[in-house]
């Protein structure tokens, strides 16, 4: 049998599933309702509301990157000076509520974070103030850190994994403290895996929705709420494209920066 027809299948898949899609979303994009050629879905971005949600979305990413970035670095390090293994029963453990649907576990903080919900009455138990910590910024942050942080954690350990011990034991035998190892041998070799982890986090943290449905409410609107909203309740699919093409900008950025920093895929594999 021709090798060429395995990937028959595949073939149809990408077609049908990512390439006619996209297609479709360029073209509501670059059309208004009559059919013709228009930059406006695109141009809105600008506009007050689409601009602010557009920039919180960043930010919010931004913060909830670099959280991922400073927790999954050291915890990477840990796994791997303790020897475990990538079918070890911890990394299973850590991985394990990726398993879970994604909506149950914002579910889970959302019980845990609402004014009469489990922290609250924690708080209330001991006689201290309750908080207000649903319906936050703070709280769409901590929801995308939960949720995202292994797929920073597992690029980064991956690559850490396959640093030679003789490097790092060669940088102590010439005399190099912890921190002159950690930035100049750890962290410049693990540049691919943190590239990897940063863009695995940051893009589905830009084009989130559920998250800020459930821990922002309908106080906080994101970049990806408009869109869906357009789609949803709009029934505006030429402006929901035009926006949803301005953050395809955003992933091709990223994909780049994988396709500089990760040339052999070192960090995007586990």
């Amino acid at each position: 049998m021709n090798k060429k027809l395995l990937s028959g299948p595949y073939l149809i898949w990408m077609v049908g599933f990512t390439v006619i899609p996209l297609l479709l979303i360029v073209y509501y994009g670059l059309t208004d309702r009559t059919g013709a050629f228009t930059l406006s879905n695109i141009v809105s971005i600008t506009t007050a509301e689409h601009a602010k949600a557009l920039w919180l979305s960043l930010g919010l990413s931004f913060v909830s990157t670099l959280v991922c970035l400073m927790l999954a670095y050291p915890l990477a390090m840990i796994l791997r000076k303790r020897g475990v293994g990538k079918g070890s029963f911890v990394v299973f453990i850590f991985i394990l509520p990726m398993w879970m649907n994604f909506l149950l576990r914002t579910l889970a903080w959302q019980t845990l974070l609402e004014r009469n919900g489990v922290i609250n009455a924690v708080l209330s138990a001991l006689g201290l103030p309750t908080q207000s910590l649903i319906n936050t910024p703070g709280a769409i942050i901590l929801g995308m850190v939960y949720n995202f942080l292994p797929f920073m954690v597992l690029p980064i350990y991956n690559v850490l994994c396959k640093i030679d011990d003789n490097t790092i034991n060669a940088a102590h035998d010439l005399g190099a403290n912890f921190w002159q190892t950690l930035f100049l041998i750890w962290l410049p070799l693990s540049v691919p895996g943190i590239i990897s982890g940063i863009t695995m986090v940051f893009v589905p943290a830009l084009t989130t929705f559920v998250i800020s449905n459930l821990l922002g409410g309908s106080k906080i609107l994101l970049i990806g709420n408009v869109i869906e909203q357009e789609f949803t309740r709009g029934s505006n699919w030429h402006l929901g494209s035009g926006l949803s093409l301005v953050l395809m900008i955003f992933i091709l950025g990223s994909m780049a920066l994988i396709a500089k920093y990760d040339k052999n895929g070192e960090g995007s594999s586990f």
